[in-house]
């Protein structure tokens, strides 16, 4: 139990002296690429997946 306790202090003092958080306008501007990141992959495999619809749709209407 008392490694359970070391681990906890350790953890809390790490946390609270060690790690350097962001600040709110860093933190603001990361989630706003993150955003446009992720709507431009969303973006780019509804375009992927239009494309095989398509090539899909060409297949078996033409070939089968």
């Amino acid at each position: 139990m008392k490694k359970v306790i070391a681990y906890i202090k350790e953890s809390y003092n790490e946390l609270v002296y060690k790690v350097s958080w962001p600040n709110r306008i860093e933190l603001s501007n990361s989630a706003v690429i993150v955003l446009f990141a992720s709507l431009i992959i969303a973006a780019l495999i509804f375009v992927i997946d239009l494309g095989f619809e398509g090539l899909l749709r060409f297949f078996y209407e033409n070939i089968l």
